[in-house]
């Protein structure tokens, strides 16, 4: 499986596919009148219609699961979920012992949490996940997460034709549509099949994958991940159940933490940019006979020519992202050190190691990359964590966890760089900044109710 299924890269590592989007275009470049290399000037409709007639044949030779159901989207995640537990194999289903001590420990963490937040309980379950359930629980936020990208890069693909090439081509393109979903939903499903062998819990990233108040831990992946630690594997259990319940209690209890983590991936995706004269390049060589391939559809969409080209409106998305979920694994780590330090020994270095995992791009991290196209890593945790700490220590956990109350109270990428300027700030303000971040909020609200009063008095 490539690396960025979707056609992501890092730009600029190419430099031979630099030069060659700097040369000429041939037929295809911008001084012809076909942009796109198709031979719209000596357009034979009967070989376009025996195309559409050879492509209407492979598609019904799919089947009914590849051509029908779920493939009407830019990713057809029935074949998503399909390949995903081809590679899953036969699963062990979750023993009534294993269920047990997952229950067991998540009430323990539940107990421990109460008095290190004031957040209260956010789970209003807690279940032990096989990797197969984990598709099923993750899959809808997924396409959340998908789709926006998918959608981008296609319809550029259609907006970028004149009208009239449109209006030829358009079956064509509902085809080509229909294969793009077809091998996004491919890498998708095989990027899930991996991850979900795994995956340590339903937050592990620092998103909201499963459904709203379910806090779910994978034991498969909890019994390999503590192969070769010193801890036991049941305070293991224990500490990966509290992260788990902490990070719920953030998710459930601000009401506007999931939407803004999720909603910043799709401004992320808005913000994809194609370079089309390096696609009219690659489109004018194109063998219209590879069409009638599924694998050459994937090696065409996976060419140098068709990787998004980063822009400003992306970085300072990522940025915003990277901050936000800097901040929420901050939190959680703090939170959970304060309620397991003195009773598991341990914790300390379960915290570390989790922290090296994310920071040197583990499964989960990688696999974001490759389904979204951007890597997910906190690259400030240690700073959010430093921050959070001294909030703690210096305010306590309850004016601590005011700042979640609005997005604008939050810390921001700035912040991090200086934690200890943001705290200073917090608590000596002065009765301006954050002396009380509720009267700072209140502030702020009337201040914009009293400029937009006299916006339309005007």
């Amino acid at each position: 499986m490539s690396d960025y299924p979707f056609g992501f890269s890092n730009a600029g590592d190419d430099p031979d596919r630099d030069k060659d989007q700097r040369g000429s275009s041939g037929s295809g470049g911008k001084g012809s009148g076909d942009p796109f290399g198709f031979g719209m000037e000596g357009f034979d409709p009967a070989a376009l219609g025996q195309m559409l007639t050879q492509f209407g044949q492979m598609l019904s030779n799919m089947g009914t699961n590849v051509a029908g159901g779920g493939s009407g989207g830019p990713v057809n995640y029935d074949v998503a979920k399909q390949l995903a537990r081809q590679q899953l194999g036969t699963q062990k289903p979750v023993t009534a012992g294993t269920e047990k001590a997952v229950t067991d420990a998540a009430h323990l963490a539940e107990l421990w949490l109460d008095g290190a937040t004031s957040l209260p309980a956010g789970a209003s379950k807690t279940v032990a996940w096989t990797p197969g359930d984990w598709i099923d629980g993750t899959i809808d936020t997924w396409k959340r997460l998908c789709d926006p990208v998918a959608q981008q890069i296609s319809g550029m693909w259609t907006s970028s034709l004149p009208p009239e090439a449109q209006q030829i081509a358009g079956p064509m393109i509902g085809m080509l549509g229909q294969m793009g979903g077809l091998a996004f939903g491919s890498q998708l499903g095989q990027a899930l099949g991996q991850l979900a062998k795994e995956v340590l819990t339903s937050t592990e990233i620092g998103l909201p994958l499963g459904p709203s108040g379910t806090a779910a831990l994978m034991p498969a992946a909890i019994a390999s991940f503590s192969e070769g630690l010193e801890q036991p594997e049941q305070e293991i259990l224990v500490f990966l159940a509290a992260r788990e319940a902490a990070h719920q209690r953030l998710f459930q209890h601000v009401p506007w933490l999931r939407q803004r983590v999720l909603g910043t991936v799709e401004d992320y995706a808005r913000g994809i940019r194609m370079d089309f004269s390096a696609i009219e390049q690659a489109a004018s060589g194109i063998d219209p006979s590879a069409l009638m391939d599924p694998s050459k559809i994937e090696e065409i969409l996976q060419q140098g020519a068709f990787e998004p080209q980063t822009t400003p409106e992306q970085k300072q998305a990522l940025e915003r992202l990277e901050a936000l979920i800097a901040l929420i694994e901050g939190w959680v780590e703090t939170v959970v050190t304060d309620a397991l330090g003195e009773r598991l020994p341990g914790a300390a270095a379960l915290s570390e190691t989790l922290r090296r995992r994310r920071g040197t791009g583990g499964p989960a991290e990688q696999t974001f990359a490759t389904l979204v196209g951007l890597e997910l890593r906190p690259r400030k945790l240690r700073e959010a964590a430093s921050l959070w700490r001294k909030l703690t220590e210096q305010a306590g956990s309850d004016r601590r966890d005011e700042l979640w109350a609005h997005p604008d109270l939050i810390p921001d990428s700035a912040d991090l760089d200086n934690p200890t300027a943001f705290v200073d700030r917090f608590l000596h303000g002065g009765g301006t900044d954050f002396d009380d971040p509720i009267a700072q909020l209140e502030e702020t609200e009337a201040r914009e109710r009293e400029e937009k009063g006299k916006s339309e008095e005007s």
